[in-house]
């Protein structure tokens, strides 16, 4: 089992990186494990390049910035560009967003779609952590239903709940890649 992880998460303001990364985080922290997490975004919130980055570590991190991802989640053609240039670094994306990559390392899903027909585009980021969770142990899946019963109301709880188990069931299935 892998004990660190450098994890980048990119894409456009208003996806839910930026929580999707705290909330892996926190999910980490649940499990004894250090974190450190950042977050960069444009000067326009909504619309404009927005990234998340989260090391995950049994030991104490030094040096608070991601230099290597291990793991990349891309919501934008820009972020895909940017992160996505690691030989072998397992890339996640979304196929409803961007256009189809090959290789092994890219594991391409319709988010965007599948958190529409769970009736909330926004989920995408929910299912699309469940997926990444699931497929590299990250964290425990308990441990992000954790923090998601810690974060959510009773009216959102169930929604990403099951966001969180549509990601989680990508993996199951032997969907790894496919769209």
């Amino acid at each position: 089992m892998k004990e660190r992880f450098e994890v980048m998460m990119a894409g456009s303001g208003g996806q839910g990186l930026v929580t999707s990364g705290i909330m892996l985080g926190e999910a980490a922290i649940l499990e004894g494990k250090n974190v450190a997490q950042t977050q960069s975004y444009g000067i326009a919130t909504r619309g404009g390049f927005s990234s998340a980055a989260v090391i995950i570590d049994r030991e104490e991190i030094i040096f608070q910035q991601v230099e290597q991802p291990d793991i990349v989640l891309a919501f934008t053609e820009e972020a895909m560009e940017k992160f996505a240039q690691v030989d072998g670094t397992p890339v996640f994306y979304d196929t409803t967003l961007l256009k189809k990559r090959t290789g092994q390392n890219f594991y391409g899903f319709p988010f965007t779609k599948l958190a529409t027909d769970l009736g909330k585009a926004g989920a995408a980021n929910m299912i699309a952590l469940g997926a990444m969770s699931a497929l590299t142990g990250l964290v425990k899946a308990e441990s992000l239903a954790e923090v998601v019963r810690q974060r959510f109301s009773a009216q959102a709880l169930d929604l990403n709940l099951r966001a969180l188990q549509i990601g989680a069931d990508l993996i199951g299935s032997g969907m790894v890649g496919e769209e």
